[in-house]
């Protein structure tokens, strides 16, 4: 049996960070190599493990993510949009399976991550979770069987921290609904409505967003017709099950060749 694949958490000190780390290290199908963190920070040459509050692990967290990706098999990144294309593109160099569970992206980051997809594997996905992705199976089904007479809208609810609207899940399950119904989500897509709107346009798929105390993630895919309402819905009750499942794409994406990829294909839905 041949050495574990070797992981590099990025965005190690942050909320998710702490969390890919526990679970690389509680893995025993991979382990941690790995943490990086922005220029700067205090973690920078601390062991992560104290940096975390407890006993040392034996990796030690550095502000250099070259350094660090050159002997990975794998990269798990929830960062930012411009954070993560400069990794795909390093991840691409060491031809290291990039797991990216960052939101926001503009169509110029979805380019850079497409080229760097030429070179390495790249799981990238808004949602890493099981539960979320089967969502996604479900909404393009009921979406395609339920004509635009059903609207369709989608209510989203995370914590008072998070910077963009909607949620990267949120868009997933609108171009879901959108391939359903056969259309571009760009051409369909309702957001922020805000003062006298008019009547709602038959067709349009909805977005709304909450965003308060600690909340760790729920959508909402609501298929109103005339007299009933269909709701499907997932509840992240723990941020865990996105660090799990990131892990589960890294293992994977090892069997795979370059291209950029989705959990769906990791979870073969």
């Amino acid at each position: 049996m041949g050495e574990l694949p070797g992981l590099v958490v990025t965005g190690a000190a942050g909320r998710m960070g702490r969390l890919l780390i526990a679970a690389a290290l509680a893995s025993d199908h991979a382990r941690l190599t790995g943490a990086v963190v922005r220029k700067g920070h205090d973690w920078a040459g601390q062991d992560v493990g104290v940096a975390m509050g407890g006993a040392p692990v034996g990796i030690i967290a550095t502000d250099d993510p070259l350094e660090a990706f050159a002997t990975a098999q794998g990269v798990l990144d929830f960062t930012t949009p411009d954070a993560s294309v400069e990794f795909a593109a390093l991840a691409a160099q060491a031809r290291a399976v990039h797991v990216c569970g960052s939101t926001g992206f503009t169509p110029a980051h979805l380019a850079k991550l497409e080229a760097a997809g030429r070179h390495a594997v790249i799981v990238q996905s808004g949602n890493t979770s099981l539960g979320l992705n089967l969502l996604l199976g479900l909404t393009r089904k009921v979406a395609a069987a339920l004509d635009a007479d059903w609207d369709i809208e989608i209510v989203e609810a995370h914590h008072r921290a998070k910077v963009d609207a909607p949620s990267g899940a949120a868009l997933m399950l609108g171009e879901a609904a959108a391939e359903g119904r056969g259309v571009a989500l760009q051409d369909v897509r309702d957001s922020g409505r805000d003062g006298i709107t008019g009547a709602r346009t038959t067709g349009d798929i909805g977005f709304s967003s909450i965003r308060g105390g600690s909340i760790v993630g729920e959508h909402d895919v609501i298929f109103a017709g005339e007299g009933e309402r269909l709701v499907l819905r997932h509840i992240a009750n723990d941020r865990g099950i996105f660090a799990r499942g990131a892990l589960k794409a890294a293992l994977w994406g090892q069997q795979q060749k370059p291209g950029i990829y989705t959990m769906s294909d990791v979870l073969g839905l």
